[in-house]
């Protein structure tokens, strides 16, 4: 978890407004980078991708402040989260519902409390922290769910060249001593039969992955299917059974 205090970007037309607050903030331990226009802290926002929370006010020139935070979604995405808090010297009722709306965290009527604003910077900066981690979280498992749907692919393309087809169990491999179709490992496909012979030469799931052109968890799928079509009890037992005449396997990798 990173424990450095997130960018703010202060926004408001009113110069004073901005030095105060950012002299506040940037007491309190925060980097803080003042704007007096919509426009520049746009500008400002693409070019540093450490601001997390931004402050602004409502009523500014060229873009107020909700049309400043959607323009702001909009060039974010989902994989860079921010937090906004909106404050202004008119609130009307139908201002925070459009704010919160727009997903502004927080509403502040000015003349601005400096340690309200302060106490709200550091709940959504921990909300933001979450927000970051639940992030990473999905990209690890959208990972892992490509990988996995990779591996049921390329077994389905096995499936279905066995349907189509007449099961040819010769050896593809010229080095290895020919088994025919001898029982157990008639039951085998042909891409499991070549995986076998590499477990039985001592290779390991990375080598035959890299041999054969799958991914390693293919090749871990293989292997049980192959421990279970053969009722074989583990690698061992396949490798001695795959190892040609006379030659056992130095070792038995998983």
């Amino acid at each position: 978890m990173d424990s450095q205090p997130c960018t703010l970007l202060v926004v408001d037309d009113e110069d004073a407004i901005v030095v105060e607050l950012q002299e506040f903030l940037e007491s309190c331990g925060y980097r803080c980078i003042g704007c007096t226009s919509s426009l520049e802290a746009l500008r400002r926002y693409r070019e540093d991708a450490a601001i997390g929370i931004v402050l602004c006010d409502l009523h500014m020139p060229e873009l107020d402040g909700i049309a400043l935070v959607q323009e702001l979604e909009r060039h974010s995405g989902p994989g860079r989260p921010f937090e906004a808090i909106i404050f202004t010297g008119q609130a009307e009722p139908r201002d925070v519902i459009e704010a919160m709306r727009a997903g502004v965290a927080d509403y502040y009527q000015k003349p601005i409390d400096p340690d309200q604003v302060l106490r709200a910077v550091r709940r959504l900066e921990e909300r933001l922290r979450q927000r970051r981690e639940d992030n990473l979280e999905l990209a690890l498992l959208n990972t892992k769910l490509r990988t996995l749907a990779e591996s049921i692919d390329e077994l389905y393309q096995d499936i279905n060249k066995r349907r189509r087809g007449p099961i040819d169990h010769t050896p593809p491999l010229a080095d290895n001593h020919d088994m025919g179709v001898q029982a157990p490992f008639d039951k085998l496909s042909p891409r499991q039969l070549e995986v076998a012979r590499l477990v039985g030469k001592g290779m390991t799931n990375y080598q035959t992955a890299c041999e054969l052109g799958l991914t390693e968890n293919t090749v871990k799928l293989y292997v049980s299917q192959i421990l279970r079509l053969t009722h074989m009890h583990n690698r061992t037992q396949l490798a001695l059974a795959m190892a040609p005449p006379g030659r056992r396997p130095h070792q038995v990798a998983h």
